[in-house]
């Protein structure tokens, strides 16, 4: 079966135009394939129509990738203008438009903002999916309770450390919510992916020095899964998906009909991450506006 590649990660398209991509089916979902790359040592992920552009993803005009006859492990190939995820799946890619992360710059008058954060932090207060971040009210059994409780005093505690500029600290509790959590990108994951896109805003007042990030990378990759850790690597690196650039672009210039529409995307997210993913985003733009120019991080 053949089908058309109608976006894509700029990387990815470069990777696969030039013929050097193999490797094998990781994983198999409704709405998505991941692939490992044998070149790079990452996985790639190819997208049903109806998701949005990320990093190292190929959005297609498929539906869905059920009862196709691909199974984990199947051989992922580039030939004769194609790349075939094993015998059953053809991706042409060459009316692709090419996509590339590109996070909105920070503002330098910050009232509009400001105005947008509350409306977001109303938003999912009232429309945020709990079992999460979002304490459920009825907490189905007392495992969740405690999960949700465990989220909520680590990214208290985080916000706390960054608030104060104790970079290492801050790195050391950021470490501790990798792969808390419910879901296939655990919550404390999303909440950590959601933050990072903020600490790499072009002129965000608040910075976060390279070694954080590199050590994170680094004693993480054990603490979730393989899916997961992607995402945290790559947000690291100031990499998201697409809606939330279009969220931060939103809350950044954006009116309250824009923050909403934004939001209601991302939300759409998952059974919670997206709610996860939107309170580490608020988590990122408050500290900024409280912090922004009075905090230096030391390396303490």
């Amino acid at each position: 079966m053949q089908a058309h590649v109608l976006s894509g990660d700029a990387g990815f398209l470069k990777r696969i135009r030039s013929g050097v991509f193999s490797g094998s089916v990781h994983s198999l979902f409704d709405r998505t394939i991941n692939l490992h790359c044998r070149e790079k040592a990452e996985l790639f992920t190819i997208a049903c129509v109806e998701l949005d552009n990320g990093p190292n993803t190929l959005v297609t005009d498929r539906k869905r990738f059920q009862n196709l006859g691909i199974a984990v492990d199947d051989p992922v190939f580039v030939r004769d203008g194609a790349l075939f995820i094993g015998q059953a799946l053809a991706l042409t890619w060459q009316q692709a438009r090419q996509w590339e992360c590109r996070l909105p710059v920070y503002p330098e008058k910050d009232q509009r903002l400001r105005a947008n954060v509350a409306v977001i932090k109303e938003y999912v207060a009232a429309h945020g999916k709990p079992g999460g971040l979002k304490k459920a009210l009825s907490p189905a059994n007392a495992f969740e309770a405690e999960v949700s409780s465990l989220l909520g005093a680590r990214t208290s505690q985080l916000y706390q450390s960054l608030a104060l500029g104790r970079w290492s600290e801050a790195c050391e509790l950021a470490i501790g919510l990798v792969g808390l959590g419910p879901g296939l990108t655990p919550s404390g994951d999303d909440y950590l992916a959601g933050l990072f896109s903020v600490y790499h805003l072009p002129n965000a007042p608040c910075c976060l020095p390279y070694p954080f990030f590199e050590k994170l990378a680094r004693e993480t990759c054990q603490r979730t899964n393989e899916i997961s850790y992607m995402m945290i690597k790559k947000a690291a690196v100031g990499h998201v998906r697409e809606s939330i650039v279009s969220l931060l672009q939103a809350a950044i210039e954006g009116t309250v009909e824009d923050v909403i529409r934004s939001l209601d995307k991302v939300l759409s997210i998952g059974s919670s991450s997206g709610t996860d993913l939107t309170m580490g985003l608020v988590s990122g733009l408050m500290l900024q506006l409280e912090t922004g120019g009075n905090v230096c991080l030391s390396k303490s």
